[in-house]
């Protein structure tokens, strides 16, 4: 589709795809709101993934209706997008979409970034609109095909039952993916909301992630990134579903059991810091890894590998859930230590990624990651390189 002669034009060399194949496709997701480098792949792959394969690709964000900008360096979340305007410009620049990007504050009623002035005739040109995060609105309401991606399966689920404002929000869309794999299969305790779920991997582009040497034994850590408390706990018919926090119990004294560093790069009030470093656990502030992408990508390659717990909510009803972050450990070729959310019954665990219901399998997944630190690391990039390649992951949503 030809641009119109006043709109940016970013070239790609050389398309994967051909002229007739060729889609205008907007990304929504969120990068000025939560300005975290972490974070950031999580939706600039989307938009970097689709560009690579040669369409037409647009980021836009949408501010929401309620205060949800995140500003790291006054720790407080308002309607200011000041600082994740910036860091944005920054990141999408860096990674070639500079000009391919725009923000809809609905605060003052604004659009901004560098293609703001075109933004209307750009939804009202489009084929495809992926929601990764935000909401339709008028403008891209009427966009042909609209794609839904739920990164929250059981929790999302649970919302839309209860939320009919957001049902019909979701509602609007006409194609609806699940990072929840075992949904479309029926192997899970997640209830029917009456969307027609199909499986999605977590697209990756391979080759923003350089594999960097492991840390020498006894020089890194096997850590992670993550929020003890995001929300409240899901009540589903009298069955509790809980977060991170209550799935970590029976792990807690994991350091006292290994012979290797355990860090937790941990967010939240509510965190037992003092408890966990009495375990042994090594804790960070997570806002330090994740001050940009650099800051993130550094961290993982220094790693010995990533040992974590999922939701507790993942694990009980067997979402099949996996994380787009161990998917990011994985591409930096460092294993992965992670429970098991009923993943394994789409993606195999043993070789670069082992999954754990136990502590005592905990224990040995990571004695048999130290015997075979190297086979594991080079297992890891072909596992991410097999699964997750944007390439392979993308075209779904457009069909």
């Amino acid at each position: 589709m030809a641009l119109g002669p006043t709109e940016p034009v970013m070239t790609i060399d050389p398309p994967v795809v051909s002229a007739a194949e060729r889609r205008r496709v907007i990304v929504s997701g969120y990068i000025v709101r939560r300005p975290l480098g972490g974070g950031v792949f999580c939706t600039l792959q989307y938009a970097l993934g689709l560009l690579r394969l040669g369409h037409d690709v647009w980021f836009f964000e949408d501010s929401e209706d309620y205060p949800a900008c995140y500003d790291p360096t006054r720790h407080v979340t308002d309607t200011d997008p000041a600082y994740g305007l910036r860091f944005a410009g920054e990141v999408l620049d860096h990674y070639g979409l500079g000009a391919r990007w725009c923000y809809y504050d609905a605060h003052t009623d604004r659009w901004l970034g560098p293609c703001a002035a075109h933004a209307r005739s750009i939804c009202a040109t489009a084929d495809v609109v992926i929601t990764a995060s935000g909401r339709l609105r008028p403008w891209t309401a009427e966009v042909p095909r609209r794609v839904f991606v739920d990164k929250d399966p059981l929790f999302a689920q649970a919302m839309y039952l209860r939320d009919a404002s957001r049902r019909a929000a979701v509602a609007q869309h006409n194609a609806f993916f699940t990072y929840g794999h075992n949904i479309p299969a029926g192997t899970t305790e997640v209830p029917d909301d009456g969307f027609a779920w199909r499986a999605l991997r977590q697209p990756v582009v391979l080759d923003i992630w350089k594999v960097a040497p492991p840390p020498e034994p006894g020089q890194g850590r096997y850590t992670t990134l993550m929020q003890w408390n995001a929300y409240p706990p899901a009540e589903i018919g009298g069955q509790h579903y809980g977060l991170k926090s209550h799935a970590f119990g029976p792990f807690e004294d994991l350091p006292q059991r290994v012979d290797v560093g355990l860090e937790l790069a941990v967010g939240g009030s509510e965190v037992p810091r003092e408890r966990l470093r009495r375990f042994g656990w090594h804790i960070t502030d997570p806002l330090l890894p994740s001050r940009s992408p650099a800051e993130f990508q550094r961290y993982l390659a220094a790693s010995r590998g990533e040992f974590t717990v999922a939701k507790h909510g993942y694990v009980a009803a067997r979402t099949g859930w996996f994380s787009e972050r161990a998917a990011h450990y994985l591409a930096s070729g460092r294993p992965v230590i992670t429970q098991d959310t009923g993943f394994t019954e789409w993606l195999p665990a043993g070789d670069g990624l082992l999954a754990f219901s136990t502590s005592d399998q905990a224990v040995a997944a990571l004695q048999e990651v130290e015997r075979r630190h190297a086979h594991h690391c080079r297992a890891a990039r072909e596992l991410v390189a097999e699964y997750f390649d944007a390439r392979k992951v993308l075209p779904a949503l457009l069909d």
